[in-house]
């Protein structure tokens, strides 16, 4: 099975827990999720920011860009994880509430 296939099946087996659920509750947890996923890019992005910054400075320690790469890294990972979810609670919903920027 390749990794789009593994993902479809994966994705399939968890959208079951947002099918079930009002309307209104899931809309409210897709605002929520909304708002925690703009959170967690705009902390990414600082990270990211920091670790091109510091790749691009001969001063500062390869242990200290590894750590700046892998911090980026596994954020990215958990973007995805949480992003995957969000889509979840979307489809489920049929659609994409209205979340104003600067709402937060």
């Amino acid at each position: 099975m390749n990794d789009v296939e593994a993902s479809e099946v994966e994705h399939a087996d968890r959208r079951p827990q947002y099918t079930s659920m009002q309307k209104s509750e899931l809309e409210a947890l897709a605002i929520s999720a909304i708002r925690e996923h703009r959170r967690l890019l705009a902390a990414d992005e600082a990270v990211y920011e920091e670790w091109i910054r510091a790749s691009d400075d001969p001063k500062v320690p390869n242990s200290i860009r590894r750590t700046l790469q892998d911090e980026h890294i596994t954020r990215q990972q958990k973007s995805k994880a949480q992003q995957m979810e969000l889509s979840d609670m979307l489809d489920a919903l049929g659609f994409v509430p209205a979340v104003p920027i600067g709402d937060d």
